[in-house]
């Protein structure tokens, strides 16, 4: 088959701005729906989210979700329904598994800095997953992908409920990265910060791009990215 890159650009996607929360929706969420982008394999949903000092989303619930959090700046304290209280900063990673069901607050921890997240959702394996969250620290590996979740916690990654990967990098100007896909799995690459080239096209920050029937993805530029290797 045609390999195939698809690219979907920071400015296609949903946008919402209610003054204490400015947020971008790479796939249909809540009140933004695009039938064309409803989620990629068993990946639902990247949110960009600049929340405002002091402010945040109150104690809510979710079911059956695999939901990782990835701080670019400031701080993110976390209260759930399991009896866990964190502060997320750049460079930690954070995973919850809602399965059978959690109540959690998410709420900006300064109070005169915004604080900007990415907040993904994976669809899990099966329903009714016993509760779980996990919170790791990924030192910075310039030039190299970092696994930081995947389905056997392997390389000291967080543990998803779904064959799945997920690896974040930073490039620095003229370094490259190559990865290699097995036969049969796709990547869906999401550009964090800065411009990055995925095998010759050119991504921006906020951009993401669908990878299918393509086994070498070559990734030049200076940013920050995650890659998703998906089933």
């Amino acid at each position: 088959m045609r390999a195939m890159i698809r690219i979907r650009k920071a400015a296609d996607r949903g946008h919402f701005d209610h003054g204490w929360l400015d947020t971008n929706h790479t796939f249909s969420f809540a009140d933004y729906y695009d039938p064309d982008f409803m989620g990629y394999r068993a990946l639902r949903v990247i949110n960009e989210d600049r929340v405002q000092p002091g402010r945040g989303f109150g104690t809510h619930s979710h079911r059956d979700m695999e939901i990782v959090t990835y701080v670019l700046e400031g701080a993110l304290a976390h209260r759930d329904s399991m009896g866990t209280g964190s502060t997320i900063r750049p460079g930690e990673v954070q995973r919850m598994s809602a399965g059978t069901g959690v109540l959690h607050s998410e709420m900006n921890a300064s109070g005169d800095e915004v604080v900007h997240f990415l907040q993904i959702w994976i669809v899990p394996e099966r329903r009714g997953i016993q509760p779980g969250y996990e919170q790791k620290t990924f030192p910075p590996e310039p030039g190299k992908l970092r696994l930081v979740a995947s389905q056997d916690g392997a390389d000291g990654s967080l543990t998803i409920h779904q064959d799945a990967k997920l690896f974040s990098a930073t490039l620095s100007k003229g370094q490259t990265i190559t990865y290699d896909l097995s036969e049969g799995r796709y990547a869906w690459m999401q550009v964090a910060r800065g411009t990055v080239h995925l095998n010759g096209k050119k991504l921006h920050a906020g951009d993401g791009a669908s990878v299918e029937d393509e086994r070498t993805l070559t990734i030049e530029g200076e940013g920050e990215i995650l890659l998703f290797d998906l089933s």
